[in-house]
C-alpha cells in the first residue's frame, strides 16, 4: 500500500520533468526520465550551439526526425502541442519555448539544467520547482540547485549533494587518444554554413564549412561526430565541429558512456530526494 506521505514530493511515474537544453547530455537525461515513466519537456537554449546532433533531440526543433535509443523527440510550439506530445508513448516534447512560458502552462516537479553553459552565471530556480538538478559546472547545492551532477572526466556522473561542482577546465576528455585537437572552435561570431553530414568520413585539411565565408577545415582524419547545423548564427569561442578519430570504432549516434553515466546519476538524484522527503515526514525519524 502506498504511503500517503510520499505526496509531499511526488516524483513517481507520470510526473512532469523539464529539461533545459537539447544537446546530447540533456537528451540522455530525457531518455532515462521518459523510460522511467516521466512526462518530459526539453526546452531549447541557443547557447552553446549543439554539435552532437545525431545523439540528441535538437534537430526535432527543425521538424527533422530525432530518435535516441527508441525515444522520439517531437517539436511542440504551444502548450496544446506539448501536452499532446507528452501523451504519446516513447515521445518527449522538444520546444523553443522558454522556462517562464512553460511554467505558466505546466507545473513541472523536476527541473534538470543540462545546458552545459560552462562559463555563464547559472540562475536559481529552486523557488519555482520542487527539485532542481544542475548538470556540469557553475552549480552550488543550496545556492542554485538542490543537487548537482559532475561532468568532468575524472568525476563524471558523481552526485554532489553538498558544496559545488568543479569549474570547467577547458580540457575535453580524450577520445581515441585525441583531446582538444579533434574540435574546431569559433574565433569570432558569424554565420555558419555547411553541407557536411554527421557520420561522414573526412580527412585533415578538408573544407567542412564556412564561417562568415571563411573556410573551416577538418583538424584531423576521422568521422564527423558533431557539427553545428547549417545556417546557424554562432557566437565566438564555441565548438563548431568534432571529429571522431577511432576509425571503425567511431560512434556518433545514441547515448555514449559519458551521457549514460550522467543520466543515471540524475535518476539517482531524484530517487534520493524522494527518499529524503519521505524520511522528513515520518514522525520521530
Amino acid at each position: 500500500m502506498r504511503d500517503s506521505r510520499v505526496s509531499t514530493f511526488d516524483a513517481g511515474p507520470a510526473s512532469l520533468a523539464l529539461v533545459l537544453g537539447t544537446n546530447e547530455i540533456a537528451s540522455a537525461v530525457a531518455v532515462h526520465l521518459r523510460m522511467a515513466g516521466h512526462r518530459v519537456i526539453l526546452s531549447h537554449d541557443t547557447f552553446p550551439p549543439v554539435i552532437r546532433r545525431a545523439m540528441a533531440f535538437h534537430d526535432a526543433l527543425f521538424a527533422d526526425r530525432a530518435i535516441v535509443e527508441g525515444i522520439e523527440g517531437e517539436r511542440a510550439e504551444t502548450a496544446l502541442e506539448i501536452a499532446a506530445a507528452m501523451k504519446m508513448p516513447c515521445r518527449v516534447a522538444v520546444t523553443p519555448l522558454h522556462l517562464t512560458d512553460l511554467i505558466a502552462s505546466f507545473s513541472p516537479k523536476i527541473l534538470v539544467d543540462a545546458r552545459m553553459q560552462k562559463h555563464r552565471i547559472t540562475p536559481d530556480y529552486r523557488g519555482i520547482i520542487r527539485l532542481t538538478i544542475g548538470v556540469g559546472p557553475n552549480f552550488a547545492v543550496g545556492r542554485n540547485c538542490d543537487v548537482a551532477v559532475e561532468t568532468r572526466p575524472v568525476k563524471n556522473g558523481t552526485l554532489v549533494r553538498r558544496g559545488q561542482t568543479d569549474p570547467a577546465d577547458g580540457m575535453p576528455r580524450p577520445l581515441g587518444g585525441v583531446g582538444v585537437e579533434r574540435f574546431v572552435y569559433s574565433g569570432a561570431p558569424g554565420h555558419w554554413h555547411t553541407r557536411i553530414e554527421i557520420g561522414m568520413r573526412v580527412f585533415r585539411g578538408m573544407v567542412l564549412a564556412h564561417l562568415d565565408g571563411a573556410p573551416v577545415r577538418a583538424p584531423i582524419d576521422g568521422v564527423v561526430r558533431g557539427i553545428v547545423r547549417d545556417s546557424t548564427s554562432v557566437p565566438g569561442g564555441v565548438k563548431l565541429l568534432e571529429i571522431d578519430p577511432r576509425g571503425r570504432d567511431a560512434r556518433w549516434t545514441g547515448i555514449d558512456d559519458r551521457g549514460r553515466s550522467i543520466a543515471e546519476a540524475t535518476m539517482r538524484a531524484i530517487q534520493f530526494h524522494v527518499a529524503e522527503r519521505v524520511v522528513d515526514t515520518v514522525p520521530g525519524v
